[in-house]
């Protein structure tokens, strides 16, 4: 019996053709019967030439999910080789004991987020065919790394574009206690199983240590600061007064517990930085040295983008106002929507209106263990500058 198939529309240009991993709704000839949401299905082109196979989910828009070229079933030992295959990406001292293990399509696991905080893991399922594969994906995670815990966070919005409902799990059944987990030397409280996303946000570790080379005897703000890491890595490296900002409380109190139990010159407030950035008494206030822009992304979609770049602009434009002269902006975007000709464009209007000469002193991108997958612009979403105002 032939195995089920996709079929391409004749004048559709999809982006499956070009490498890209997922096939859409609006691209295929007709779906498939529901029984087949979440199994492996091929897809062909419109001549009916073999382009893959793939996780297929009828209810979600992007219907189609390529694991490879070759045909697989994604039972236990093809699911074991793609887990060892993805963990052998991040071997040697480079990560150390928290990184992140399996991202994604990236790593031939579509849906699939792994990230590991020393001896415990925290997983998100974010497909339909990985929903009905989870508990084995728990019992290979288990057997290849053996850690004290597995912490399903499968509470992302994003599971209901795939008919997934959100819920919360330890594999073991059990509550997991926030508790302190040392991170590039600094200790950090993390509740992995309540906090945002998997608890941490391990993508921009590699640039915590990048802009505390510019602090030393400098003062800095860390804007968007969450649980503060670009504030305590500031403040350890010698920084002379630190202050950082977020409108979340939780986060707030997280960072303040974060100093002190780090002995960190670090203050935290709660603010809305746009707020505070604009607001009256500021202006009689000393420059800083240092700014960090840290936001959360302001481009959730395409059609979001325009919007995002004013505010991205806006942003920018009030911390390079507030600036001492050769004082350093380190400034990111998280929005995949937002590519780097938009960040660099954006940033030099704000340079334009704040009339500062900048200039780049470090271009700055998600580290390695996020891999970026070349046919596909989705995986690629961390791009940022430090900057050096005149």
């Amino acid at each position: 019996m032939p195995a089920p198939a996709l079929k391409l529309k004749a004048n559709v240009r999809a982006r499956v053709l070009a490498e890209h991993p997922w096939v859409f709704a609006n691209e295929v000839e007709a779906l498939l019967p529901p029984e087949h949401d979440g199994e492996v299905v091929e897809c062909r082109d419109r001549t009916g030439r073999f382009l893959g196979v793939g996780i297929y989910n009828g209810k979600s828009q992007i219907v189609w999910r390529r694991l490879g070229r070759e045909r697989t079933a994604l039972d236990r030992d093809d699911l074991r080789g793609r887990l060892e295959r993805a963990i052998a990406r991040r071997a040697g001292d480079r990560f150390g004991d928290c990184r992140r293990l399996v991202w994604s399509e990236s790593d031939e696991l579509p849906g699939v987020v792994v990230d590991q905080f020393g001896d415990v893991l925290v997983a998100q399922i974010q497909t339909a065919a990985m929903e009905k594969r989870s508990a084995l994906l728990g019992d290979l995670l288990a057997e290849i790394l053996k850690p004290a815990e597995i912490i399903f966070r499968n509470d992302a919005p994003i599971r209901r574009l795939e008919g997934l409902p959100l819920e919360t799990h330890t594999r073991s059944g059990g509550a997991w206690a926030p508790r302190w987990v040392r991170i590039d030397g600094i200790d950090t409280w993390l509740d992995l199983q309540g906090g945002q996303k998997t608890g941490f946000y391990l993508d921009q570790r590699p640039q915590h240590a990048a802009v505390a080379r510019y602090c030393p005897g400098r003062r800095v703000l860390d804007a968007f600061c969450n649980q503060g890491p670009f504030a305590l890595h500031a403040a350890r490296s010698g920084a002379i007064q630190v202050l950082g900002l977020d409108s979340d409380e939780d986060a707030i109190a997280s960072a303040r517990r974060n100093a002190e139990r780090n002995h960190a010159n670090a203050e935290f407030a709660v603010a809305n930085v746009f707020d505070w950035f604009n607001a009256p008494e500021r202006k009689g206030e000393p420059a800083w040295d240092v700014i960090i822009l840290d936001p959360p992304p302001f481009a959730k979609s395409k059609s979001a983008l325009a919007g995002a770049l004013r505010g991205y602009k806006e942003i920018n434009l009030r911390a390079m106002q507030r600036l001492s002269p050769g004082g350093v902006l380190a400034t990111y975007s998280c929005s995949h929507h937002m590519q780097d000709a938009d960040l660099r464009g954006v940033l030099a209007d704000a340079a334009a209106d704040a009339r500062r000469r900048v200039r780049v002193m470090e271009w700055c991108h998600q580290p390695p263990d996020h891999p970026v997958l070349i046919g596909m612009p989705e995986s690629e979403y961390l791009r940022g500058y430090i900057l050096r105002l005149e």
